[in-house]
């Protein structure tokens, strides 16, 4: 076997899984150095099979796929017409918006919120840009016009971290302004959740600890505030620890992200229980939110056994209550546990469910390379998933 031919592969299956030439190297059990000279070509003349395997089962990849000649096709990752026009909005030299009544602008942002949950991601992408540009011109006029701006700009981010690298640096800059404009209004509320999308991009970054600290640390401080500010503040203390039980998740499985992680979503859990299921602000929050997060850490964990049990806990009735966005979401992730757990065609139905409820879930590049592996990992797939696989853009 050719050492370099290896090394590119192992590097280019790192890239498909979003993991650091550290990450790799802690999932093996290795420093980045050695990773680095593995991918290089210098590690060994001839890799043993040993160190292939477990390269292969820290990728989540058959065997095979460090040894093909070529790469799988995946598909092109450009933006929708309408997020890469809203991205350009952001950059515009001063926004050309006029004031406006704030009943009136309150009603354009519970628009693209409710098309948010029901995701149509370009439907709210198409109307941002305005949203926005009146939000900046009536946000001097009132506190309550600045939390509007600022929740106009925490769903900009939320809605440009679903595309990826490719929309990353928006994202954090749409946070960065969420969060000035809500520390303008002075709305408790309003700064706890402009902190999560401020979390949520330091994820994006990497940089998994200073995340999950950020996030704790605005949970703690604004807790007396949030607590006494009925369902909405609750809501967004509950979301502000499952972000940290998410961040914590960043540096790999060992004892102490366990138990950090846990940590975090028992603080959770415990808000859960005061709040209900009565969410707010469109976050889902509630137990069984949390429950759903409990399935996503457990996946982000590598115990993707756990993630398969632990979403059998989660009743129809309680999932079907939630909002489409979110069981859309929950679904991707049980397909990616499922696929993990060889139970292929479970993983296809999941996605196939998703597809149902929210074709633009599906559509996105990362789900989309979900589609890819289980083409290649499925021996004869059926038509459900070549079907799928097609409508996603993929040969098949």
């Amino acid at each position: 076997m050719d050492a370099a031919h290896i090394g590119r592969r192992i590097a280019y299956w790192r890239d498909q899984r979003g993991l650091t030439q550290a990450d790799l190297g802690r999932l093996m059990g290795q420093s980045r150095r050695w990773v680095q000279d593995l991918e290089g070509g210098q590690r060994q003349t001839d890799p043993r099979l040993s160190v292939l395997q477990r390269a292969a089962h820290a990728l989540r990849i058959p065997l095979e796929r460090l040894v093909a000649d070529t790469p799988p096709p995946t598909p092109a990752t450009t933006l929708p017409a309408d997020v890469a026009a809203l991205i350009d909005s952001l950059y515009a030299p001063s926004p050309s918006g006029r004031a406006v009544p704030v009943d009136a602008l309150h009603r354009r942002i519970a628009f693209c919120c409710q098309a948010w949950e029901a995701c149509h991601y370009t439907a709210a992408a198409r109307e941002l840009p305005s949203v926005l540009a009146d939000a900046h011109h009536t946000a001097s006029t009132s506190p309550a016009a600045a939390v509007l701006l600022s929740r106009a700009y925490q769903l900009t981010a939320s809605l440009l971290f679903k595309y990826g690298n490719d929309a990353r640096t928006p994202a954090v800059l749409a946070a960065d302004r969420a969060l000035a404009a809500a520390q303008q209004s002075g709305d408790p509320v309003a700064i706890g959740a402009a902190s999560r999308r401020v979390a949520r991009g330091l994820m994006h970054q990497q940089r998994y600890s200073a995340a999950a600290e950020y996030a704790t640390a605005s949970a703690e401080t604004l807790r007396p505030a949030l607590e006494i500010s009925g369902a909405p503040g609750l809501s967004t203390l509950g979301m502000l620890y499952l972000v940290a039980a998410v961040a914590v998740t960043g540096d790999g499985r060992s004892p102490r992200t366990v138990a950090e992680a846990t940590d975090k979503l028992t603080a959770a859990g415990e808000v859960a229980d005061q709040q209900g299921e009565q969410s707010a602000d469109y976050t889902s929050f509630g137990p069984t939110n949390v429950a759903l997060h409990k399935v996503d850490v457990a996946l982000r964990l590598d115990d993707a056994w756990s993630a398969v049990e632990s979403s059998a806990d989660i009743t129809p009735g309680a999932l079907g209550a939630l909002g489409r966005e979110r069981r859309a979401r929950h679904l991707v992730t049980t397909a990616r546990a499922r696929a993990l757990t060889r139970d292929r065609g479970a993983a296809t139905r999941d996605l196939l469910d998703a597809e149902r409820l929210a074709p633009e879930e599906v559509r996105r590049a990362s789900v989309v390379r979900l589609v890819a592996e289980l083409m290649e990992l499925v021996p004869t797939p059926d038509v459900e998933l070549t079907g799928l696989a097609r409508r996603c853009g993929l040969p098949a």
